[in-house]
């Protein structure tokens, strides 16, 4: 297969592992300038995969993401894939579980999850139908 969207696995590794690392050190940078108190409601990991999660639903209405699948995979797979963590969502429930805070860690992994639904629907729903049918005609078509 050859085209505009066919990528080699040699594009793809090295497009998701750039990506990642980029993804990975705004992650990093945002955790480091705003840390969460023991105890406390981990708000960036939060924010950060509710905005991940739009921002995921919202890659097919980028031309350039249609037109090259390479881009999909470095902005998809690699920077959001890289940005988003919903492991250390996991980590971080499971710590305030443990640390004792049951309605907290609750909420935050229901909320965690419902958020970040809500999220790719109101993507959805800010999407014209025009917008969504050029998505679907375009993508992948060679």
């Amino acid at each position: 297969m050859s085209g505009p969207h066919h990528v080699t696995p040699l594009v793809g590794c090295a497009a998701t592992a750039i990506g990642g690392a980029l993804g990975a050190l705004a992650r990093w940078g945002l955790e480091s300038a705003f840390p969460t108190g023991h105890g406390g409601f981990p708000w960036v990991t939060f924010l950060i995969n509710i905005a991940g999660s739009a921002l995921l639903a919202a890659l097919p209405l980028l031309p350039v993401v249609r037109r090259h699948a390479w881009a999909g995979v470095l902005l998809g797979a690699g920077v959001l894939g890289g940005f988003t963590t919903m492991s250390t969502a996991s980590v971080d429930t499971f710590t305030l579980l443990d640390g004792g805070h049951v309605a907290l860690g609750s909420a935050y992994c229901l909320g965690t999850v419902g958020a970040a639904l809500s999220a790719v629907l109101l993507v959805s729903r800010w999407t014209s139908a025009e917008q969504q049918q050029a998505a679907m005609d375009e993508e992948w078509d060679e």
